[in-house]
């Protein structure tokens, strides 16, 4: 198959969330498949292409959030499709897929202009959460960012509410930043360890994210802003009902 995950279960929300545009290019029909199913649990909306020529025509003809490319790939191969679409849109997000897992493979892909490369066999959360790192870093932010009455100054790493200081930790920043910036998106738990991580702490389990989580909470009561809880996905901020 190619990769594994868990069971998630019934009972997903059935709320409307903003959704990223993913191109899906592999050619194995139950990878593909099993990846579609999973991406869009994820709340991506996903276009697959079940070889390189098709996948470079519709990179050329619609517009993507991240791509997700296959390097062996019939008609045209993975690297390929990356060249040619770096030569129009060099910003998009892309990461490969391959069975190939020797250094020069992946030194070759990262230097065809992919912005990250996992190997087959790999588990889903790790491929979703590499992808969400990937979305996150392609976002643009500047100095300041607001929503509510929440305002994160990400130069001198300072937060506000209504313009009074928010006393928050590294850890309670970094995940404040993140929610701020996926703004009414899901953030998924392999997300926000993804993001600790990238910051140089430790990734932490479930229920220490849901203790931060709980922290947020309290601290932007005043703040106009929820942070709701979606139920087998992660959460997500959102202003408060008026």
């Amino acid at each position: 198959m190619g990769f594994s995950v868990p069971d998630t279960g019934q009972g997903l929300p059935s709320i409307k969330l903003p959704v990223m545009k993913l191109l899906l290019a592999e050619d194995d029909a139950m990878l593909a498949d099993a990846l579609t199913t999973q991406l869009g649990r994820a709340g991506f909306e996903v276009e697959h292409a079940p070889n390189g020529a098709v996948a470079d025509y519709l990179l050329h003809k619609q517009g993507f959030d991240i791509a997700v490319l296959d390097i062996g790939l019939p008609m045209m191969d993975g690297l390929a499709v990356l060249q040619q679409v770096r030569l129009t849109q060099p910003a998009l997000p892309v990461l490969l897929l391959s069975a190939r897992d020797a250094l020069d493979d992946r030194v070759a892909g990262l230097q065809a202009g992919a912005d990250d490369y996992v190997t087959k066999p790999f588990d889903f959360p790790e491929l979703l959460a590499r992808l969400q790192a990937l979305l996150r870093r392609s976002q643009p932010t500047g100095a300041a960012a607001t929503m509510g009455r929440l305002s994160l100054d990400t130069t001198s790493h300072r937060a506000s509410v209504g313009g009074e200081p928010l006393e928050v930790s590294g850890r309670e920043w970094t995940l404040l930043e993140l929610l701020l910036q996926q703004r009414d998106k899901v953030v998924t738990k392999e997300q926000i360890n993804q993001a600790w991580s990238e910051d140089g702490g430790e990734s932490g389990g479930g229920n220490s994210i849901e203790v931060y989580i709980h922290r947020l909470r309290r601290k932007l009561e005043d703040a106009g802003l929820v942070i709701r809880t979606v139920r087998g996905l992660g959460y997500l901020m959102q202003a408060a009902p008026a």
